[in-house]
């Protein structure tokens, strides 16, 4: 049995995920490629906080320095001060890794894939509103009946009007 480890890259303005990838063995090269790979086109923001994993390295120092991005690191023990990322974490663990049985890597990949869907477009978000990260068409009460619609394999629903 291998532990498996994911990377997560969120836009707190937002509450997008914008990047997300998974591994058996994080490692500094690793890192700086998803990094590049989550800012492909020049686009990166201007801050990237993180912790003090050991995962970063020199390498990850100038790939960020590469592409404009200024580390911000959390002090040591300190997982309040990247409450967003957190808080995304755990939602991925309860709302979803807690409930599924992951076989390996391939797999897990698409379970996320899936959840990040649903996550990006029918979970509802306090800091957005209650709407989600690419907003949900208001459907009228003209429609026809409530369906529910399984979303993540079933794990999740989203209710409908059909019609």
């Amino acid at each position: 049995m291998c532990n498996l480890y994911v990377f997560v890259v969120l836009h707190h303005n937002h509450c997008r995920i914008v990047h997300v990838n998974v591994t058996d063995h994080p490692y500094a090269a690793w890192v700086a490629q998803q990094l590049r790979e989550a800012f492909p086109f020049d686009d990166a923001l201007r801050f990237l906080i993180r912790d003090n994993d050991g995962a970063y390295g020199q390498e990850v120092a100038d790939c960020l320095e590469a592409i404009g991005v200024r580390e911000a690191k959390t002090a040591l023990a300190s997982p309040w001060q990247n409450a967003f990322c957190e808080r995304v974490i755990g939602t991925l663990r309860r709302d979803c890794l807690d409930h599924v049985v992951v076989l390996n890597e391939r797999n897990l990949k698409r379970i996320l894939s899936s959840f990040l869907d649903s996550y990006h477009n029918v979970r509802c978000h306090q800091s957005l509103d209650d709407n989600s990260p690419d907003p949900r068409e208001i459907e009228p009460p003209a429609k026809d009946k409530v369906v529910a619609v399984p979303l993540v394999g079933g794990l999740h629903h989203r209710n409908r009007r059909a019609g």
